[in-house]
Parts: C-alpha cells; sequence; structure tokens
C-alpha cells in the first residue's frame, strides 16, 4: 500500500484518504463483496464516506456496491464527478418518505440523511414527520432487503439545551427537557429517530448502531451556513478577519471529515448492537479561540478579544462530547489536530489541492 506522502499528488484529499485506510483496513474484510445503501450520501457525511470507501475499494479490490439516495442526483454529479460516477456507485433518485426501493438485496444501510434543512427553515411539524416518515421508509427497505446492521447518523442535540454548570455529554446521562417551541424540533427529532429505529431493528432483526454527532469542519463543509465554523472559513477564503458575533465565549469542539469518516465505518463494522456511540471531538474550544485559530491558519490578524468572558462549562453554552466509550471500546479519537483540520479545509477550498501534514 502507498504511503500517505506517496499519494498525496493523486487526490486532493489522498493525504486523510490514506491515513484513513491505513486505520480501517484490519475491518474492511467484513465489507467484501457488501452492498450498501445511504441516505444522505450527497452531504458532508456521506461525501466523506464515499470518498474513503472508494478510495479502499480502488486499491483493496473489495467488490463493495452502494446505492445512494439522492434527491439531486445531477447537481451532485456536477459537484463531485469522481464519485458520482464511480463504477461501484449508483444515485438513486429519491425523497426520505417515499422513495422506491432499489432492486436487489444490501448488507447494510447508513442512515445519514440530514433534516437540518427543514429545522433551519423553520419547519418544525415538517421536521417531524420527515424523520418518522423516513426512519419508517429506510427500516422497511433493510426488512425487505436482507439488511445485517444499520447505522444511524443521530445527533448530540438529542442531549438537550445547554446549562449552567454542564461539562461534556456523555451517552448514559439523563436527556435535558427540551422547550416546547420549533428551536427544540431538531433534538426532538433526533430522539423520536433514535426510538424509532431501534424500534424497527427489533421488529424486524437487524442491528441499529447510533452516532450522536457533534460539531465538524474539514472539505464538504458548506460554506453558507449560520455556524460559526463555516463563517470564519467563509471569511478567512476573502481575506477578512474571521467576524465574531456576540462574547465569543460559547464553547465548541470540532472533529476533521477525515476522522469522522473512520468513526462512522468503525461504528457501522464495529459498534455494539444497540449502542450509543457520541461522534466528535473532546477537545473544547472557545468560538473566539476557533476564530483565532482560523485566522492564524490564514495569516490574518488575530479577532478582537471579547471583553466579556466566561470559564469553560460556567454558565457558556457549551456543546462537547464525552467520547470515553468509543475510545474506549473502538479505539477512535481525535486523529487530526484542529489547526491542521483549519488549514487543510482552507487549503482544500482555495486549491481544490491541500499540502501534506
Amino acid at each position: 500500500m502507498t504511503t500517505p506522502t506517496q499519494a498525496a499528488s493523486e487526490h486532493p484529499l489522498a493525504f486523510d484518504l490514506e491515513a484513513a485506510l491505513a486505520r480501517l483496513e484490519p475491518w474492511l474484510g467484513d465489507l467484501r463483496g457488501a452492498r450498501l445503501f445511504i441516505t444522505g450520501g450527497t452531504g458532508f457525511y456521506g461525501s466523506w464516506l464515499l470518498e474513503t470507501l472508494l478510495w479502499a475499494e480502488d486499491r483493496l479490490r473489495l467488490g463493495v456496491r452502494v446505492v445512494v439516495l439522492t434527491r439531486r442526483p445531477e447537481a451532485f454529479g456536477r459537484r463531485a464527478p469522481h464519485l458520482a460516477r464511480h463504477p461501484a456507485v449508483c444515485l438513486h433518485p429519491g425523497d426520505l418518505r417515499g422513495f422506491r426501493f432499489p432492486d436487489g438485496s444490501f448488507t447494510h444501510v447508513i442512515h445519514a440523511g440530514s433534516e437540518l434543512v427543514v429545522a433551519e427553515a423553520g419547519g418544525g411539524m415538517d421536521l417531524l414527520e420527515t424523520t418518522l416518515g423516513g426512519i419508517r421508509r429506510v427500516g422497511e427497505l433493510a426488512h425487505e432487503r436482507g439488511v445485517r446492521r444499520l447505522l444511524y447518523a443521530s445527533s448530540g442535540a438529542v442531549y438537550g439545551p445547554a446549562v449552567p454548570g454542564r461539562g461534556p455529554a456523555g451517552e448514559d446521562d439523563p436527556p435535558r427537557a427540551l422547550a416546547s417551541d420549533a428551536g427544540s424540533a431538531y433534538g426532538e427529532a433526533k430522539r423520536l429517530g433514535e426510538l424509532g429505529c431501534m424500534l424497527l431493528g427489533s421488529q424486524y432483526g437487524f442491528d441499529v448502531i447510533r452516532a450522536r454527532g457533534f460539531a465538524f469542519l474539514g472539505p464538504y463543509l458548506p460554506l453558507d451556513s449560520h455556524r460559526a465554523a463555516a463563517q470564519f472559513l467563509a471569511d478567512a477564503l476573502e481575506g477578512r478577519c474571521p467576524r465574531v458575533l456576540g462574547t465569543g465565549t460559547a464553547v465548541r469542539s470540532y472533529l476533521y471529515g477525515g476522522d469522522l469518516a473512520v468513526w462512522l465505518w468503525v461504528l457501522l463494522l464495529r459498534g455494539a448492537a444497540g449502542r450509543a456511540y457520541n461522534v466528535g471531538s473532546d477537545q473544547p474550544i472557545t468560538i473566539q479561540g476557533l476564530a483565532a485559530a482560523v485566522a492564524a491558519a490564514a495569516d490574518l490578524p488575530a479577532p478582537a478579544v471579547s471583553s466579556r468572558g466566561l470559564g469553560l462549562g460556567e454558565g457558556v453554552d457549551y456543546y462537547v462530547p464525552d467520547i470515553t466509550r468509543a475510545r474506549e471500546e473502538l479505539g477512535l479519537g481525535v486523529f487530526t489536530p484542529l489547526a491542521d483540520a483549519i488549514r487543510r479545509t482552507l487549503a482544500w477550498h482555495r486549491h481544490g489541492v491541500r499540502a501534506c501534514a
């Protein structure tokens, strides 16, 4: 197998993909001859899943095939032709709640279709209906097509809102009450989504693994989002110092896209049936600190420091996972330092090719 350095000139993400392959190779035998069905395969999660899977297929000749549900196959074909036109990939047009079942059997399902677009449009009821309708449809496909394992992309939003003194969220923490308004619809939808997957898995006899995602950055991250990481990266790419709105004291943590893909594949192949796993970095950083890190990676002046500050976890908006379970059970962790993740993301957007780490 080629080394990351040798492969780096062949593909804009070659270093990341070789690093992912090295970590995943011991488990990829489980995918030999597999046929997967993926929802959300054209988004951030899905693009990284396809990049890593197809990189492995081209090098290891696994004989894997993947059907990707998408509402806009033509758009994905224009955006990522090397993924959309790969011989192992079939784009299947359809909507989550009513897609036609593809022919043939499947071994695995990854349900990563995102309801965030619905949530951000303010359609709370549509969000709940889309979530549950999509899960029922995907569960029926899993039942009818002989699926053995299903990975559900949930969210850290299931833990509810931040409260004073809250530390990292653990999978066994009691859920916090969600507000009875549209702003809580996404977290409630993900809670219901997890329950729905577990009920269908029990009813139909397939394993369900729940991946509770937190915050991420990397290539394929949409820069038109209202989220801080996307805004700061967009500012830096325009040559502007990242703008911090508010005090900048909110605390987040960011896992790189290449690391995310490794986590998701390991969870699908080795996660314990019925288990929930937090997916993310356990290395907290304030929003002000993230802005400074992006500015440093882009050789821009440091953003102004807010005059107001709070200690980590002391009444601030704190959204960081406890990843002890994934680390101890599956050997997962933060493989890419945040500074490298930011640098690689900026370079990918600027040139389509980034320097080796």
